[in-house]
């Protein structure tokens, strides 16, 4: 249930179950790659004379080849076509239109050597990293170009309660495209780590993120070091029925070459506390996320997150106000069983209350909601978010529809 509860903040289809390995002989084999997703989104944003729509086509193709030893190889190209140009997409120059960031582009999204044991996992090259609840580092699936890195990373598992993941990173290849300029990919070091521990009920991980962009980037205001531990507990109560709890707590502050309003440096928390149950089939998640403030002049900032599943989906919150950020939520949803068409039917609503973390300052509200279904590597999903400035900013409300094939 509370990976129900995920799934919905995410707003994402249901995952397709992955392509089976074709055995070639010698102990190799093939695994093709396809992924293909057509979504119509549009924007109304007050301040803007015209209304965005855009029709866009991502899609993905490519081959990973195994062998039995553990070794492998990767390969995958994408790219994004825009099927009209009434909308902005930060590259293609129409600014009389709201912001819908899904650019025309084409590139090699993954390109990666791995190694599997029964405790081991490497990866070597361009790769999709989803760490946790993708909340600190992510690969912003929402966007039809999602965000990949040219890192190398290291996973343990299968040490009785103890798992490990480090990753060091070298660019940020990000959602903006080809034609972004400066903006297709952040270069730097990136060291991510997290340790976990499974105690039966309750899972810990500890990690920290050391973000050191290279002088001169435009991300180097983003430089940080941030510290922290998260918790996750199901907790049965009777037959059928359990609470489910998170909790995280963060630090963060300065690091490298951090170019921000505090040239002194600065510190701010991330507080997260959730729970979620079910009652009478549906599930409900009441839930409090904090990115606090340094004085109203810095914030906690998470720049390598799926930062569209977090805050509201108008995206009003991809970078955090000076003076923080509170979140009070809740989500109501149900799988809808009996339509027996429509096998994976589900719906959500989610309330989202805003203010400040410094200074008191009312941010507004918005209002969530999605239906989607899936039948075997065939998607559906309907979106809708609206979001109600209360003075802070724009009022926004955007809708999405979109079909989508993964195999």
């Amino acid at each position: 249930m509370r990976r129900f509860a995920l799934l919905l903040a995410a707003g994402a289809s249901t995952p397709a179950v992955a392509a089976q390995p074709i055995p070639v002989g010698d102990g190799f084999s093939i695994t093709p790659i396809i992924d293909a997703r057509l979504r119509y989104e549009h924007v109304d944003q007050a301040g803007f004379a015209r209304e965005g729509d855009a029709i866009t086509l991502r899609a993905r193709a490519g081959v990973q080849i195994g062998h039995e030893g553990g070794f492998s190889f990767l390969a995958e190209t994408e790219g994004t076509a825009a099927l009209n140009e009434h909308y902005n997409s930060t590259a293609n120059g129409r600014g009389m239109f709201p912001v819908v960031a899904d650019p025309e582009t084409i590139e090699l999204n993954r390109l990666q050597v791995g190694y599997a044991s029964e405790t081991i996992v490497a990866t070597v090259g361009r790769q999709r990293i989803v760490l946790g609840d993708s909340r600190f580092v992510g690969n912003v699936g929402w966007r039809q170009n999602e965000q990949t890195f040219d890192a190398v990373r290291v996973q343990l598992r299968d040490l009785g309660p103890f798992t490990a993941d480090a990753t060091y990173a070298i660019s940020e290849r990000t959602i903006f495209g080809i034609d972004s300029g400066a903006r297709e990919s952040f270069e730097g070091d990136f060291i991510l780590l997290n340790a976990g521990l499974d105690l039966g009920p309750v899972d810990l991980t500890a990690f920290a993120y050391l973000l050191d962009h290279d002088a001169g980037e435009p991300r180097a205001r983003f430089d940080s070091q941030t510290y922290g531990l998260r918790a996750t507990a199901a907790l049965p109560i009777s037959e059928g029925f359990s609470f489910n709890l998170e909790a995280s707590y963060a630090r963060q502050s300065d690091y490298q070459d951090y170019l921000g309003p505090l040239t002194a440096g600065y510190s701010a928390d991330y507080i997260l506390l959730a729970a979620s149950t079910s009652l009478a089939g549906f599930n409900v998640t009441l839930g409090y996320e904090e990115l606090g403030s340094d004085n109203g002049l810095e914030a906690f900032q998470t720049p390598l997150a799926t930062l569209h599943k977090f805050n509201g989906w108008a995206d009003i919150f991809l970078v955090t106000p000076p003076t923080g950020l509170r979140d009070h939520y809740v989500t109501i949803g149900r799988s809808i069983p009996g339509v027996s068409f429509l096998p994976g039917l589900r719906a959500a609503v989610t309330y989202h209350a805003f203010d400040s973390d410094f200074g008191g300052l009312d941010y507004g509200s918005e209002w969530d909601a999605l239906l989607g279904f899936r039948i075997g590597p065939f998607g559906a999903l309907v979106k809708y978010a609206n979001y109600d400035a209360d003075g802070f900013g724009a009022n926004v409300e955007r809708l999405w529809a979109q079909l989508e094939y993964s195999f």
